[in-house]
C-alpha cells in the first residue's frame, strides 16, 4: 500500500509519478522501496490519468456523504423506528423434515 500511497502522493503534488520520484517518497518515508514493485506499479499506472480517477470516485462517494447530514437532522431527541422486515422463523420439524429428505 505504501507503494500506492506515495504514487498518490506524487499526483497530489503534480509531480510526475516514476521511478526516481516514487522511490525517494517510500525512501522518506522509512521504506526500502523494492525495485520490482516500483516497476509493477509504474506499469499498471502507465496511461492512466490519476486525477481523472479520483475525481470519479469523489462523484461516486458524494451522494453517500451528502445523506449522512440529512440523516441526523431527523429527530433532535426523538427517535425513528425503522421498521425491520419480518423474519419467517423455521420450526424445529420443518428444519427437521428438509433435512430428512437429505438422508432418505
Amino acid at each position: 500500500m505504501e507503494y500506492v500511497y506515495g504514487a498518490l502522493l506524487l499526483n497530489a503534488a503534480q509531480k510526475p509519478i516514476d521511478e526516481k520520484g516514487l522511490g525517494g517518497v517510500l525512501t522518506a518515508a522509512g521504506v526500502a522501496p523494492d525495485p520490482a514493485r516500483l516497476k509493477a506499479l509504474l506499469a499498471s499506472l502507465e496511461g492512466v490519468n490519476l486525477a481523472e480517477l479520483i475525481a470519479k470516485a469523489e462523484t461516486f462517494a458524494a451522494p453517500s456523504a451528502a445523506a449522512a447530514p440529512a440523516e441526523k437532522k431527523e429527530g433532535k431527541g426523538e427517535k425513528k423506528e425503522e421498521a425491520k422486515p419480518e423474519e419467517k422463523g423455521v420450526t424445529e420439524e420443518e428444519a427437521a423434515e428438509g433435512l430428512s429428505a437429505l438422508f432418505g
